[in-house]
């Protein structure tokens, strides 16, 4: 085969394949409720892989799974991550359901099957292009990220007294706040308050 054959075969092949590949990212308009195609998929995964250096990858996590380390962890994944992730680590969010990609299942092998280092890596350092932010950059974080793989090491086995305990650390809307408010008035002999009526203006 004669060279310029060769390289206008691979020329039409590269063309095709970048044509591929934009059709999979612009399909649904860019609309954020679509789910993303297996290319994406394998190319998100591929590039996760390769972003992450080899020696955080096989890091080991210098924390021990104790009942103070899961309970500190529990609460920290309430308070900060569960309004995308859930409590539960399925994702299932009002938050997490509007995001493109979609959080994955933290319960699931394709999160499990990652190493220490991998799961510690994407907490503190986020992942671009994802709804998933970098939460690194103090020793403090540090210690609080790896207890996080702890946490999502023991998603799986969630009891369902610790999702009701991680219940009360949810963060609250101005609405759930107001309640809360309204039920410990009461329990604690506050007469109801009065509910103004319209206002009336005089001319």
């Amino acid at each position: 085969m004669k060279r310029g054959t060769l390289i206008l075969i691979l020329l039409v092949a590269l063309a095709g394949a970048a044509v591929a590949i934009v059709a999979s990212l612009l399909h649904d308009g860019l609309s954020a409720r679509a789910t993303p195609s297996a290319l994406e998929v394998a190319l998100a995964r591929s590039a996760r892989h390769l972003s992450i250096p080899a020696g955080a990858r096989a890091t080991h996590n210098p924390m021990a799974a104790t009942t103070q380390s899961l309970h500190e962890a529990r609460l920290h994944f309430a308070d900060h991550c569960s309004i995308c992730h859930a409590n539960d680590g399925s994702g299932d969010t009002m938050a997490g359901r509007g995001l493109y990609p979609k959080p994955p299942d933290l319960r699931q092998p394709r999160t499990q099957n990652l190493s220490d280092g991998e799961l510690f890596w994407i907490i503190e350092n986020g992942v671009r292009f994802t709804g998933m932010p970098a939460f690194g950059g103090t020793h403090d974080s540090q210690n609080d990220s790896w207890k996080l793989v702890l946490f999502i090491r023991h998603l799986p086995q969630l009891a369902p007294e610790e999702r009701m305990e991680m219940e009360k650390m949810n963060p609250k809307g101005p609405d759930d706040r107001e309640e809360d408010n309204e039920e410990n008035d009461f329990l604690d002999g506050a007469p109801p308050k009065e509910n103004p009526g319209p206002e009336h203006h005089h001319h």
